[in-house]
């Protein structure tokens, strides 16, 4: 199925190396930039897509739309979306890729279904095309569109079931990385709170070494993607409660994402991320911006 017109919102970090991934592989990436940053263009520009004046006007050319972006936004851009399709009679295959749980899936569904177009639910895991090769886990009625893109930058996974599907195994996944991620952040504050982080680095390096190594190359690293990882952890917590598990742990992952999404730190993109500041110094810029209670 090669030469489709594939519109993809938004080309940040992983939407346009997915868009130039497919534009290798003979597809025509597509956006709709009005209203973005200078970033999201630049990205645009280096993802080769072509630039659309509206979404009507893109989804009147495409062929399919992904939707890629912060996990708050998915169900606003569904909406937006659907109302386009109406105004420009084009009913292109939508598929969300985002890191939603699979009841917010399942209502997006409703709104591109109800709008008259199909409607993928898709779950990426891994870093972006250019950087590894991700997995896009898709379910639903008919996954075959996306199945024809396997091999195109990233590999696709079909999954029995559906719509929904895709996004419980991406919840459950991420619960996992970004959820460890948080946890060994909070850990490590309360230790310097505490007064105990030395002591606790050095048992570390005698019984945990591995786990310390992942403190090290991760921990430094996180503010810069935080912001937009608080509602991916709300949607976790949220998937859990669905699911009668406590949703608890990640309520608290979406705690942590939030402090760190206040320091200066956040501030970075991972184009300009100081990848020498350390362990130490992090957690003492962390620490600053904890809400502690007077003494």
């Amino acid at each position: 199925m090669s030469g489709q017109t594939i519109a993809i919102i938004a080309p940040g970090d992983m939407g346009h190396a997915v868009g130039g991934a497919l534009k290798e592989h003979g597809h025509r990436p597509i956006t709709c930039l009005a209203g973005r940053s200078e970033r999201s263009r630049a990205l645009a520009e280096a993802g080769g897509f072509d630039d659309t004046p509206d979404l009507a006007a893109m989804v009147a050319a495409a062929d399919m739309v992904l939707s890629i972006l912060p996990p708050a936004a998915a169900p606003k851009l569904a909406d937006d979306i659907a109302e386009a399709m109406r105004a420009a009679n084009s009913f292109p295959v939508y598929v969300d890729c985002n890191a939603i749980s699979p009841e917010t899936a399942k209502a997006i569904g409703r709104v591109i279904t109800d709008a008259g177009a199909a409607f993928i639910d898709a779950g990426i895991i891994g870093l972006a095309p250019g950087k590894a090769t991700p997995r896009f886990y898709v379910s639903g009625d008919d996954t075959a569109p996306m199945e024809a893109l396997d091999g195109c930058g990233f590999k696709v996974v079909p999954l029995d079931g559906e719509a929904g599907q895709a996004s419980a195994i991406k919840m459950c996944y991420a619960a996992l990385t970004k959820g460890t991620w948080t946890l060994h952040t909070a850990l490590l504050l309360t230790a310097k709170v505490t007064g105990v982080y030395d002591p606790l680095i050095e048992e570390f390096r005698h019984s945990q070494s591995a786990d310390l190594e992942r403190m090290e190359a991760r921990v430094p690293r996180i503010p810069a993607d935080s912001a937009r990882w608080v509602g991916e952890m709300e949607e976790i917590a949220r998937t859990f409660r669905e699911a009668g598990v406590t949703g608890g742990f990640h309520d608290g992952a979406a705690a942590i994402f939030e402090l760190l999404s206040r320091t200066p730190f956040a501030a970075e993109t991972r184009e300009n991320m100081d990848t020498s500041r350390g362990l130490d110094e992090s957690l003492d810029v962390y620490v600053r911006h904890l809400d502690r209670p007077e003494n």
